[in-house]
């Protein structure tokens, strides 16, 4: 990190951390921060030293916010957070896009964000996790974030315009399949130029790929961030209930599909009559699949150790750094971390917002040091070290699942160990563009 002052943050729905992380690995630093589940603010305050206010943003005025901070309004540089889900048919009263309206206690979480938007004027945005906005169709959510950010630019003299990016956190160097909706803005009205994806599937030995613009990396796998952790044979760790004693039968990067009439398995259950998740086993050679927040006692993704993530896998899931520690129970950890974005990806998306205030020294094909950056570089030597060492039964584990075309990422072609443990470097290439203007 430089030695140079970080820029500063402020955090709504902070959750544990996750977003907050990537941002401060980015180059930023939490000034403030609004979370109300009491086990994510033991999180917080165990981790890191940034003040925390634990009650509902609804009961935290605008004005507290930036004492805590010790900033003006204007001078916040980026208002970050991941408004709970909710159907925008609940945001009806703001419907208008009049921003009076924000004041409102009946608002909603999406509106209270706005709210701080219009009070603080930092000089971008982020909001993550909006409920359907990057639906074809069904973009109304959109339009009246839009209809609000208009209203609040009549009245500041601000010019914020939300752009929507829409982000697979396999594809920016993450080991995890998970899409996030990220809206995005500049005071000054500047468009995000979007980022480049920098990872996919490798192509099979019998494939010759050629994409000279396109990513050159292979997606990192589960088995790049679960390498060197031990195993953990912790009581609370083995499945239970109902379906417990199939979770053995089923091949790595299976699920329930096994057990239909098109799977190799007795049929036992109708073709795509579950959830994608149940009975789900990661696969060595696979990103994994999305971590839930509140999973069933049989919804995966699970260990190809045939029990559950333990809560130290979970966060290398989700690239949080080792020394980061998640605090509850494992269903609270499994909650926290399910909720949470990826960190590597935060940094990723954190990074055009940094290039433009003050010149760096690295490349644009490197990242800065930081969190994410380290779990990088602990997976770059977890496949030197470990270069031709998966286990021997992994391309049988593999034909077995050849069977199901459906275990595959959508649109995607299957990834190959060999071609994986190629690799000489993981380091992330990211595209930066400069964001907002100068």
């Amino acid at each position: 990190m430089s030695s140079e002052k970080p820029f500063s943050l402020i955090s709504l729905y902070t959750g544990a951390g996750g977003l907050d992380l990537g941002f401060e690995a980015a180059g930023f630093e939490c000034r403030a921060a609004v979370e109300i589940d009491q086990d994510c603010v033991r999180t917080l305050r165990a981790n890191r030293s940034w003040p925390v206010i634990d009650r509902s943003i609804h009961e935290v005025a605008s004005a507290d916010l930036l004492q805590i901070a010790d900033l003006g309004p204007g001078e916040v540089d980026i208002l970050i957070g991941g408004p709970p889900c909710q159907p925008f048919s609940k945001a009806g009263y703001w419907a208008s896009g009049d921003a009076r309206r924000l004041d409102d206690p009946r608002a909603d979480t999406v509106a209270a964000f706005l709210r701080v938007l219009r009070d603080t004027r930092p000089r971008a945005f982020l909001m993550e996790n909006v409920a359907g906005l990057a639906f074809k169709g069904k973009d109304e959510g959109l339009r009246l974030i839009q209809a609000t950010l208009e209203s609040i630019n009549r009245v500041s003299g601000t010019e914020y315009r939300a752009s929507l990016l829409v982000l697979n956190a396999a594809e920016l160097g993450v080991p995890q399949a998970r899409e996030r909706a990220f809206l995005i803005g500049a005071r000054d009205g500047t468009p995000f130029g979007g980022i480049a994806r920098t990872h996919r599937l490798a192509p099979g030995p019998e494939q010759v790929e050629l994409e000279l613009d396109g990513p050159t990396q292979s997606f990192h796998t589960a088995w790049d961030a679960l390498w060197d952790l031990d195993d953990d044979d912790s009581p609370e760790l083995k499945l239970r209930g109902k379906w417990a004693d199939l979770l053995p039968s089923v091949p790595e990067g299976s699920n329930y599909l096994y057990f239909t009439d098109r799977g190799d398995g007795p049929s036992l259950f109708g073709w795509r009559r579950r959830y994608w998740n149940f009975l789900l086993k990661l696969a060595k050679d696979q990103p994994s699949w999305t971590l839930t927040a509140q999973p069933g006692p049989a919804t995966g993704p699970f260990h190809w150790k045939k029990r559950r993530l333990s809560a130290r896998e979970l966060c290398r899931l989700q690239t949080m750094p080792d020394d980061y520690q998640v605090l509850g129970s494992l269903s609270s950890v499994q909650r926290q971390v399910g909720n949470a974005v990826p960190s590597a990806l935060a940094e990723t998306v954190g990074l055009p917002a940094v290039s433009c205030q003050r010149p760096r020294s690295w490349p644009t094909a490197d990242l800065p040091p930081g969190c994410a950056r380290a779990l990088r570089l602990h997976l770059a030597e977890g496949v030197t070290a470990q270069r031709g060492a998966l286990p021997t039964d992994l391309r049988s584990t593999r034909r077995r699942a050849n069977g199901h075309p459906c275990l595959r990422l959508s649109g995607q072609r299957e990834s190959h160990a060999k071609s994986s443990l190629r690799r000489a470097s993981l380091s992330t290439q990211v595209r930066l563009e400069r964001w907002p203007a100068p």
